[in-house]
């Protein structure tokens, strides 16, 4: 090979344009729609062909143009206007600054495999990319002190083309990292800041790259340097591809460089957020750190990091989830566990449902699980799911109180709101409305919007949708080698008076890409419809080892083509934010089948609603709480199937039947002047429920007050005074686990008061009146544990056939004496019967101390035993 000497070439501004590299190199652009039309004033052909990559635009318009630019006073004072919009807003103060004045600002690391910012910065696949690119936006509106962790891809995820026959092709574009908004972190010196990362046998370097996204920085380490072999060059070479011990060497850079990154640039963590569990090895990491430097053992270290950890848990299907062998965590973490000071069983035990099993794999989640005082699921069904599928790993504790919590997900509103639509708000909510998303209040001029007006801007952002359709719908065709006949007809595709729905998501089997096409006749009959037309417009990418998600991409794209429906069907290649962009706020109706419960959230359904585009929907993810009836519509009853071919063929007549019934004849019903009004307010019903409710302003002010400001709190009183209260702490858990097996429920008394003559009653099986009170006394055998050191309560609730309480609660029992020297001691509670029916009571025993995250992190219960 010869030998090539490196260098980097800049953009040659004239001086009047050199806020112009300022404001391209801040991502501050991709949601404010004025950055974006200054670019496009530059050159509107080379701003579409550079993918709408400002850095990439100024690096490629020729020297005349920027010369003719520097020269043009409307120019320079939009440039002006821009850089003054942009200095305003980094310096302004924030709701974080109003809402938490006294708290002591966290530092918070967010990390993700993946970041959906922006189509020029092709890091992301889907929508936990799209999740944590908006996570980074509103972190930025509101002030959240927060910072990103991911990884520079060479090659982000491939880029989708189908074949003559429909099948899905890949190919892997590389990425030009000189030429995108992003800059290499430096060394006073000047130079690459890198890291070492151990792998076996060697250590890895990893550069650092920036990503300015408002007030917020995202840090992308990258392996693509000389000092290493090509095969660890490669560790950051595509997102979710390769084998297996590519994705584990990925989410060692991600979690343990991930970490050193920060500390090498001076970022020392309060808070860490794990986005899925790619990132679990950071809380290793963290541990390990806190060991060598504090001179702590292994459970001590845990309770300090576990209290500043947050785990957020997004998929449930098994696919979905990351776990490696053993014989893969042995060979990359050998050399790794001596040093948090535990042996391999120990270690492997962390990735266990069942620690003991030898031939259980190791689960990312699991890990992130047992290292995590905070963990949430993204919307209130994926919680109460969650809440099931993890919940052993608490044993005997009832499901509702697993401590698995919801914050829902939400959209960056400004980044998926359409332009236009946005000046409507602008006149009609004030100018202030996007400061104030989620107050629902600012929403109710919503119904003030003139009919005319909100429809005129609809069926502009529909026309739009279906030029941008035509001309990708031309360009796959001359890829594939279509005659010029084949080629007009895509110039035919689509008319912008007929209702429009749209269907773009991941093509995985369980999202049900072609449910639709279940009944083919029956579909045909609505899409040709001389009266009343439906068209349909797919886009989606399948894993390029999902054959069944590519075998449902072609029967859509088969189907497609067949000349009856070819006009009113099409699919579009390669999803990307763009063609997002364009279909959440162009359609009609946005569809979304999914078989329940296997959605966690879903976050296109809200893009489109925030549009005014309606949702059709089965009731998962984010549905059951986003429906209003006045607003979409249900598709089933939220019923779970054992036979799946019955429950396709039943849920896919319910969307026929919706469509035939319901949709259809509701968009079609005009009034005098031409206008759906039925229809239009619809459209106001469900932007006035869904842009308050579903936006990541609300996200991420429910992450600060629930998880960041005290998970903050309680790692810095961890970590005080050297680290005193964490050792006590896990001291103080020692010695509860070592007493544990002691404990037990040795009596329980239990008087019943029946009536305001305080009459006490104690039969067997007492039949009570509402408004009877229970009054119970338990001496509990505890040893040499003291009564203040557990929290006895009363469980009750209504009891299932089998005698089990089921949705119970909790009353807590207080201490009345001490029995005798041989640590018994009685305690006492009392319990209203609220409603009638059949119902249980049992005595619980928990541990009880106030660095508690909650009252579950032990995994210790006793239940009274009959």
């Amino acid at each position: 090979m010869p030998s090539v000497r490196n260098f980097t070439v800049l953009p040659a501004l004239p001086d009047s344009l050199q806020e112009l590299d300022t404001v391209a190199r801040n991502l501050f652009w991709a949601w404010n729609p004025q950055f974006v039309e200054l670019f496009k004033r530059i050159d509107p052909n080379l701003w579409a062909g550079c993918g709408h990559n400002p850095m990439k635009l100024l690096g490629s318009v020729s020297q005349t143009r920027l010369q003719a630019l520097a020269r043009n006073e409307s120019f320079l004072n939009e440039l002006e206007q821009a850089r003054e919009t942009l200095r305003s807003y980094l310096e302004a103060p924030t709701w974080y600054d109003r809402v938490c004045p006294q708290t002591s600002k966290p530092a918070v690391a967010y990390f993700s495999a993946e970041f959906g910012l922006h189509e020029c910065l092709p890091i992301y696949s889907g929508g936990l990319g799209i999740l944590a690119g908006d996570h980074l936006k509103s972190a930025s509106d509101l002030g959240v002190p927060l910072v990103g962790v991911g990884l520079m891809y060479q090659k982000g995820y491939f880029r989708q083309y189908l074949n003559i026959d429909g099948w899905q092709q890949e190919a892997y574009v590389e990425n030009d990292a000189f030429n995108m908004p992003i800059e290499l972190v430096r060394t006073e010196s000047g130079r690459p800041l890198t890291i070492n990362v151990e792998y076996p046998g060697r250590s890895v370097q990893a550069q650092i790259w920036a990503v300015s996204v408002g007030r917020i920085k995202l840090y992308l380490l990258d392996t693509n340097i000389a000092p290493n072999s090509s095969a660890d060059r490669m560790i950051t070479s595509s997102l979710y591809g390769g084998d297996r011990e590519l994705r584990i060497r990925q989410e060692i850079l991600l979690g343990i460089g991930g970490l050193k990154a920060l500390l090498a640039m001076g970022i020392s963590p309060t808070v860490c957020h794990m986005n899925e569990g790619h990132a679990a090895f950071m809380a290793l990491e963290r541990i390990r750190q806190l060991r060598s430097e504090k001179n702590m053992t292994f459970d001590e270290a845990v309770e300090a990091t576990r209290s500043g950890n947050v785990f957020t848990v997004h998929t449930l299907v098994k696919a979905g989830l990351d776990e490696f062998e053993v014989e893969l965590m042995d060979k990359y973490f050998g050399h790794y566990f001596p040093h948090l000071g535990v042996n391999r069983r120990q270690f492997l035990s962390l990735g266990r449902m069942l620690p003991d099993d030898e031939n259980e794999p190791f689960k990312m989640p699991v890990l992130a699980i047992r290292l995590s005082g905070y963990i949430n699921g993204v919307s209130k069904l994926h919680g109460e799911i969650s809440r099931g599928v993890w919940g052993t790993l608490w044993p005997g504790i009832p499901e509702k109180e697993v401590p698995i919590v919801s914050i829902t997900n939400g959209i960056h509103m400004k980044t998926w709101l359409a332009d236009e639509m946005g000046g409507l708000f602008h006149r009609y909510l004030g100018p202030t409305w996007s400061e104030s998303v989620f107050d629902k209040s600012v929403w109710d001029p919503v119904e003030q919007i003139p009919d005319e007006e909100l429809w005129s801007v609809h069926q502009r952002c529909k026309e739009r949708l279906i030029v941008f359709a035509r001309k990708r719908l031309m360009a796959q065709m001359q890829r594939r080698g279509r005659c010029h006949g084949e080629l007009r007809q895509a110039e035919e595709v689509l008319d912008p008076e007929a209702l429009t729905i749209g269907f773009a998501r991941r093509f995985a089997s369980y999202k049900r890409g072609d449910l639709l096409l279940k009944d083919a006749k029956r579909l045909a009959k609505l899409l040709n419809n001389t009266d009343r037309p439906v068209q349909i417009i797919f886009a989606g990418k399948a894993h390029p080892k999902d054959t069944g998600g590519k075998e449902i991409i072609r029967r859509i794209v088969r189907f497609a083509s067949d000349e009856s429906v070819r006009r009113r069907i099409v699919f579009l290649e390669d999803y990307d934010i763009d063609v997002a962009r364009f279909l959440v706020r162009g359609v009609d109706v946005w569809l979304n089948n999914p078989i329940r419960p296997m959605e966690a959230s879903g976050t296109s359904g809200m893009k489109a609603a925030v549009n005014g585009v309606l949702n059709m929907s089965t009731l998962d993810g984010w549905w059951p709480e986003g429906y209003v009836p006045d607003g979409g519509w249900v598709i089933g009853d939220g019923e779970e199937y054992v036979d799946s071919e019955y429950r396709d063929m039943v849920e896919a007549q319910s969307i026929y039947s919706i469509l035939e019934n319901e949709v259809v004849p509701l968009f079609y019903n005009r009034s005098s002047d031409n206008l759906p009004r039925t229809w239009i307010q619809k459209m106001k019903t469900t932007i006035k429920w869904v842009a308050p409710r579903f936006n990541t302003h609300r996200m991420l002010a429910d992450y600060t007050r629930q998880f960041y400001n005290p998970a903050a709190a309680r790692y810095r009183y961890l970590t005080a005074e050297a680290m005193a209260r964490a050792k006590a702490f896990s001291r103080w858990k020692s010695e509860i686990r070592q007493a544990w097996p002691e404990f037990a429920v040795k009596d329980v008394e239990v008087n019943v008061s029946t009536g305001e003559d305080g009459e006490q009653l104690n039969p067997r099986h007492p039949q009570l009146k509402v408004g009877s009170e229970l009054n119970v006394r338990a001496r509990v055998k505890l040893g040499r544990v003291r009564p203040e050191e557990v929290s006895v309560q009363l469980y009750y609730g209504p009891t299932d056939s089998w005698g089990n309480i089921q949705e119970g609660s909790p009353v807590p029992m207080s201490y009345e004496q001490t029995v005798n020297g041989d640590g018994e001691h009685w305690f006492t509670g009392t319990m209203q019967c609220k409603t009638t029916g059949q119902h249980g009571v049992a005595v619980r025993v928990l541990p009880n101390h106030p660095d508690q995250a909650n009252p579950y992190d032990l995994g210790l219960i006793l239940w009274e035993k009959s």
